[in-house]
């Protein structure tokens, strides 16, 4: 038997591990290689059985011997040593109950942590430089972080102001009309009908649009108790798909500066689709396409467009 070495590792009983793994390997194949032949090479029937059993046996005990044997000599090979040099720390590793208290292993297990951290914040790194955003923290620099930051203050606005604004749309278009309430407090709730076409309920909160109903003319827009429904959609798919628009709407038309002008280019927007049913599309000039009339008006022209045509 050789001599155990520093590291730990028996080096004759490893060598002598990998060639009984290699004898494993070798009778594990021939128990596949028998079943795969199968019972051939006898006359009779009951000869070819006893054969193949007595074959099959023999190749099961010579893989229960080998792996006896790669067992006995897996105890015999032992493990390296895990005293990896970290200046004094590696006195831990000295420690008779380091079973205990595994300082050391435990300070080896944070260490490769630590460095494989350290390669991956490199890696973000890189890729962050690589793609950085003009409005970062370093580019703004030191003037632009003391800059004060300006106050919202119009999201709270005066509900005599509101009222004001929305009589000023309302003295705008005549063919529309406006009808304001406040069922939960300052929050405003907005009924517009637009001549004889379809109604709108539109919730907002200030001057700020949250929410729009698209409904149409005939449909009842009240619940049982009398207050405005503001979360049944329409009966009608051309009143849902205008609905749809008018949420996309609300994300175009953004000056959180001047929400006055944002309600008004709301309703000129709004009040395009006074000819929904008779203007036809501008792309492809008909009425109705998949039987609806064109519902996408656009943001800049107001034109008339069917959901597919505008693409």
């Amino acid at each position: 038997m050789a001599d155990v070495l520093s590291v730990g590792v028996n080096l004759e009983a490893f060598s002598q591990a990998i060639n009984a793994i290699q004898a494993l390997r070798s009778s594990v194949s021939r128990v596949f290689d028998c079943l795969k032949d199968g019972m051939r090479n006898k006359e009779t029937l009951e000869g070819r059985e006893k054969a193949f059993i007595a074959q099959f046996q023999d190749n099961l005990h010579s893989v229960n011997r080998d792996l006896n044997e790669l067992e006995r000599l897996s105890n015999l090979v032992g493990k390296p040593s895990e005293n990896h040099p970290l200046h004094n720390s590696g006195l831990l590793s000295l420690d008779p109950v380091q079973d205990k208290t595994p300082l050391y292993s435990q300070l080896l297990q944070a260490y490769k942590w630590s460095n494989k951290l350290q390669y991956h914040a490199g890696l973000a790194s890189g890729l962050l430089n690589q793609q950085s955003l003009k409005r970062s923290a370093n580019q703004m620099g030191v003037s632009a972080k003391r800059r004060p930051k300006a106050q919202p203050t119009t999201l709270v606005l005066p509900p005599q102001y509101v009222d004001d604004v929305i009589s000023r749309i309302d003295r705008m278009f005549p063919e529309m009309s406006i009808h304001l309430s406040r069922p939960n407090g300052t929050s405003a709730m907005l009924l517009v009908t637009l001549g004889k076409v379809l109604k709108v309920i539109v919730v907002m909160r200030s001057l700020f649009i949250d929410r729009t109903i698209v409904k149409g003319f005939s449909e009842n827009v009240y619940t049982e108790d009398g207050k405005l429904d503001i979360w049944s959609k329409s009966n009608y798919q051309v009143f849902q798909k205008v609905t749809d628009h008018a949420t996309t709407a609300l994300l175009h038309y953004q000056l959180p500066q001047m929400p006055d002008v944002v309600v008004r280019s709301f309703m000129t927007w709004l009040r395009s689709y006074i000819k929904l049913f008779q203007a036809p599309c501008q792309r492809c000039g008909k009425f109705l396409q998949d039987g609806l009339p064109p519902t996408w008006r656009d943001f800049r022209t107001l034109e008339a467009f069917h959901d597919t045509c505008r693409q």
